[in-house]
């Protein structure tokens, strides 16, 4: 059994949570090292009011409200892990992060000549200078990828690719690339793999690891949804490799959560104000993108002159804000604030980056229901889920593992209900 829940744990605060007091045993095989074979077979746990039961996935829409609005996390994986062999025979592993020059991810992928790509170096002490190649196959052209390390901190890089022939930097990752999955799954990329860790509605690029809780979903989940009045509305983030970042540090206050862009249409807000500011998210990075807008608009509403490149949700900011009695903005007032700037600066996309971190002692703003997978213990998306339903994810997490449900990326999914 997990270990009983403190019960003076939510008057903390966030920043002197201990996060050893967020684990469980998770034994290593009911880790899913792959998917069912059909998506939507998978088992489907549900939180509501206090209890615990389960069904299966394609079931999901049958405990929905009919009017309830949806939100997705369309962001595609990319073939994030590029693998060069020097002279020496020596393996040097350049993992792709996000852009720095050109800084927009579409515009990255459509360069035809040059990029600059923060990335992650593995066996970086066989790679001191110098720049590496490999020969890469694009549609049958043979191209020579070059890869230079511009800056050089720790672990972290920018790198310079080029390449000498007139072809797009997607089309070189797709043919040279590797399409990353999760460490903890203790195995190589497989050819299932490029079709089971993307979801059914991923459309664009530029993650490096899979929004999971939508890999359980069928165009015929989907297609049972519309008919069921369910309302769907898609976001971006950007997953990072930062999502698998284990908290080292005993006290939260020690942890730096990683930044990752975010995209929301013009359409999508307004539909949140017509659901009240109120929506069922799927995965925690639908979560976090619609749980930043609040404060994005917060931020407007103070200084609405900020520019777009300023758009950004500081890791603290719910908290500071809340300590400040500066949070008393309602959802539909946020809302309408962005509205109002995305109108004046003429905006389709509100586009910003966010550090948000979710713990209990956060409010939440927008999301009342959540649809997400079992997530790894002392983690910082277990503390998300913590935040949202108390200590009662020690009952749930009791139940997955007493009830055969697999977890992590590949594992099963829940639908939880938001407490109080």
């Amino acid at each position: 059994m997990i270990k009983a829940y403190k019960k003076d744990m939510l008057k903390q605060d966030p920043k002197k949570l201990h996060i050893r007091d967020y684990s469980y045993n998770l034994p290593e095989d009911r880790i899913a090292k792959y998917p069912v074979k059909d998506r939507d077979s998978s088992k489907l746990l549900i939180y509501k009011d206090g209890e615990v039961g389960e069904s299966v996935f394609k079931h999901l829409p049958e405990f929905l409200p009919k009017d309830t609005l949806m939100v997705f996390n369309n962001t595609k994986v990319i073939y994030a892990r590029l693998v060069f062999h020097k002279s020496t025979g020596a393996r040097v592993e350049v993992f792709i992060l996000e852009p720095f020059s050109p800084s927009d991810y579409q515009v990255s992928f459509s360069s035809r000549d040059r990029v600059c790509w923060n990335c992650l170096i593995g066996n970086a002490k066989k790679w001191k200078e110098g720049a590496l190649e490999m020969e890469v196959s694009v549609d049958g052209v043979p191209v020579i990828l070059r890869a230079r390390r511009v800056e050089a901190k720790g672990a972290d890089n920018v790198v310079e690719f080029s390449w000498d022939k007139d072809v797009a930097f997607s089309e070189i990752l797709e043919s040279a690339g590797e399409l990353p999955i999760p460490p903890y799954l203790n195995r190589k990329t497989e050819q299932s793999d490029l079709k089971t860790y993307q979801t059914v509605y991923s459309k664009i690029k530029g993650s490096v690891a899979a929004p999971t809780a939508g890999l359980h979903f069928t165009p015929e989940v989907l297609s049972a949804l519309d008919k069921a009045g369910v309302q769907r509305e898609e976001i971006t983030l950007h997953v990072g490799a930062g999502t698998f970042k284990p908290v080292k540090s005993d006290e939260i206050s020690g942890h730096e959560m990683h930044s990752e862009w975010i995209s929301v249409k013009r359409s999508t807000i307004e539909a949140l104000m017509r659901h009240d500011g109120r929506c069922t998210a799927v995965g925690t990075t639908s979560v976090r993108t619609l749980e930043s807008l609040y404060y994005i608009g917060l931020m407007l509403h103070e200084n609405p002159n900020l520019s777009p490149e300023e758009l950004h949700v500081p890791q603290w900011l719910p908290y500071e804000a809340s300590e400040k009695g500066a949070d008393s903005l309602s959802v539909m007032q946020s809302l309408q604030t962005i509205l109002d700037y995305m109108h004046t600066n003429a905006l389709e996309n509100i586009v910003a980056t966010t550090r948000i971190l979710i713990a209990p002692g956060y409010e939440y703003h927008i999301v009342e229901r959540m649809v997400t997978n079992f997530h790894q213990p002392q983690s910082t998306l277990l503390l998300l889920v913590s935040a949202f339903i108390g200590e009662d994810w020690h009952r749930v997490y009791d139940y997955a593992l007493s009830h055969q449900f697999r977890f992590l990326s590949y594992g099963d999914s829940s639908l939880l209900f938001r407490k109080g």
